[in-house]
């Protein structure tokens, strides 16, 4: 039975939800999928880094993540505090990368998952930048290593985006796509509909933890315009910058827009959509009026939705219903099942 070696780059709120369900899932991933695993390395930001080749207790990682210890108190030896020089120090068959997303360039994610992969990992992420900047160049390695890149949580979190065109939909020609691709703005708009003011909606979204400090990726449509940029390089095979991607936020959505909408019984969204023109795809992000017949009219909350319009399906939809931390890191879970299925 193989004998899998863990390393987790990144061990925020995601890394320790991908923690605990490795924990919980322990006896189904070697009853059910023939594998046993073990974490070798941890690295993060804030809270140090540890390696340890016998094995890391995650539980101790885990109180001491969010004690606001140091994880270098489980480290059988001197970790590299350079993610780059940690990879290289750290056995392991796995790299689960989980950095914060950078929209202009990808980096240092790209990075990381190019040193675990030259190194024979498999490389497996939440983070959208890769996917954007280095899809084609990441995906190529892999295949040249043996090893899989995989990033089903970078839309959608653990919803079955990607996957579902690398086997369910054998032959179907994506067209378009269109949905709510951004659950914090979604749940802003619903906020104002209910009488909050956009400052009070913003703030409730960064109490509860949906929203950054900044919200600006999320209210200015970056978050959702390399959602966008992901979908059509992966599933539309035309590569997609979010720059190019026409895209306006919410900010300038105001209490007395949302009241008309509402009192002609419509809703304001931020609508996510791409279309094949020739041979190129052309990508969008804006706030739109939406009405009861429109299958976004009733996706409420931090829900997110999409539709896709391929040659021989002209909608199939897919929605998730209140994301959080759990369900993108069963995305992560998913990929390394798939990844070790296809060793």
């Amino acid at each position: 039975m193989p004998h899998i070696h863990i390393v987790m780059i990144g061990f925020g709120n995601v890394g320790r939800a991908l923690a605990r369900l490795l924990q919980r899932k322990r006896a189904l991933l070697e009853g059910e999928y023939g594998f046993t695993f073990q974490v070798n390395g941890i690295a993060t930001g804030q809270h140090g880094s540890a390696i340890d080749p016998l094995g890391l207790d995650l539980e101790r990682a885990l109180a001491l993540a969010e004690g606001g210890g140091s994880l270098s108190a489980l480290s059988a030896r001197p970790a590299p505090k350079n993610m780059l020089e940690f990879i290289q120090a750290c056995p392991g068959d796995v790299l689960f990368e989980n950095t914060p997303v950078n929209v202009q360039s990808g980096e240092p994610a790209i990075s990381h998952l190019k040193a675990a992969l030259e190194r024979g990992m498999h490389a497996i992420t939440a983070n959208k930048g890769p996917v954007v900047h280095a899809y084609r160049e990441l995906s190529a390695l892999a295949a040249v290593r043996g090893r899989r890149f995989l990033f089903e949580s970078a839309v959608m979190d653990g919803a079955p985006i990607f996957s579902l065109f690398r086997g369910p939909l054998p032959a179907a020609e994506l067209r378009g796509f269109k949905g709510i691709l951004n659950s914090t703005t979604n749940l802003i708009l619903e906020m104002m509909e209910q009488g909050r003011s956009f400052e009070e909606a913003v703030a409730h979204c960064q109490k509860i933890g949906l929203a950054e400090t900044d919200p600006s990726g999320d209210v200015d449509g970056w978050d959702a315009s390399i959602k966008v940029a992901a979908l059509s390089t992966v599933l539309m095979g035309v590569p997609l910058k979010p720059q190019q991607v026409e895209r306006e936020g919410i900010r300038g959505i105001t209490p007395g827009m949302v009241a008309e909408a509402k009192a002609a019984g419509e809703r304001w969204k931020l609508v996510c959509s791409a279309r094949r023109a020739g041979g190129e795809v052309k990508g969008r992000v804006a706030p739109q009026r939406v009405g009861p017949n429109s299958p976004l009219y009733s996706v409420g909350g931090s829900s997110s939705y999409v539709q896709f319009e391929t040659d021989v399906l002209p909608g199939l939809g897919i929605v998730e219903s209140d994301p959080g931390p759990e369900t993108t890191a069963y995305g992560l879970l998913a990929d390394l099942i798939n990844a070790l299925r296809s060793a």
